[in-house]
């Protein structure tokens, strides 16, 4: 599941926490919404935007062999 968490402290400053979403796409989610809450002072990335998405092909290969004994 995909989620955003936002912490607004009492000074104005905003605290953003993106989880669910694997690799650097997190940043494409969060560019319009950065935009309009001002200037991004810090980040921290997480294992999830480190980590690589898996694609798994579902093309199999048969051989198969008679022997003549």
């Amino acid at each position: 599941m995909e989620t955003l968490e936002f912490i607004i402290y009492p000074d104005g400053r905003v605290q953003e926490k993106v989880t669910g979403i694997v690799g650097a796409s997190c940043a494409e989610v969060t560019a319009a919404i950065e935009a309009q809450l001002g200037q991004v002072l810090a980040q921290e990335p997480t294992s999830e935007y480190f980590a690589q998405q898996v694609h798994q092909s579902s093309v199999a290969t048969a051989q198969a062999t008679f022997s003549e004994w």
